[in-house]
């Protein structure tokens, strides 16, 4: 079972300029990760983003956690994306990054005067718009990296540098893999 360790948040306010020095011209998908039922992780090395389906494999469409009024699922939460220098802070490895569930887990600044609700990003060939929709730390989170993780991104620091990340719609559909850039439109 993958883990990860807990740091203190004298260890994370620490770290956080490290996550500052995200790149802001031109990032890099560093990992992708679906979930095909709840609870349930799996890194790939390349995926499908389409505004029919989401992130493909992932339970988005079939279990979605935020639904429209009809039932369906919120496109506001088609994929979520969160920075790869805050999970290497919070999970202490690589291979603990799953663990956060989001999908598209990236080297670029998502502060929200850089990447704000309405920013287009484009992700290889896909291209998704940031929505409102805010993305907090939640009791899975808490309990994956602990308590001074979950105060540290819910911080009002933490929410104006969208440590706990981004939720995004997918626009126009395309493979996407690891390694691909990350630009604003």
């Amino acid at each position: 079972m993958i883990t990860a360790h807990h740091l203190d948040m004298e260890s994370l306010e620490a770290g956080l300029p490290g996550v500052l020095e995200s790149p802001r011209d031109e990032g890099e998908l560093q990992a992708i990760v679906i979930r095909p039922k709840t609870d349930a992780r799996e890194r790939l090395n390349a995926v499908m983003l389409s505004p029919e389906c989401g992130v493909h494999g992932d339970n988005w469409g079939s279990n979605p956690w935020s639904k429209n009024e009809d039932g369906s699922a919120n496109t506001e939460t088609q994929a979520s994306i969160i920075n790869s220098r805050l999970l290497d802070l919070i999970s202490g490895n690589n291979d603990a990054w799953e663990l956060a569930g989001d999908n598209l887990i990236v080297d670029f600044d998502l502060s929200v005067d850089h990447v704000g609700p309405g920013t287009r990003l484009h992700i290889g060939d896909a291209l998704l718009e940031v929505t409102g929709q805010e993305h907090l730390g939640c009791s899975k989170f808490l309990s994956r990296y602990g308590t001074d993780a979950i105060n540290f991104v819910n911080s009002e620091d933490g929410r104006r540098h969208n440590l706990r990340g981004v939720y995004a719609r997918i626009i126009q559909g395309a493979t996407v893999k690891i390694g691909d850039k990350v630009r604003k439109v």
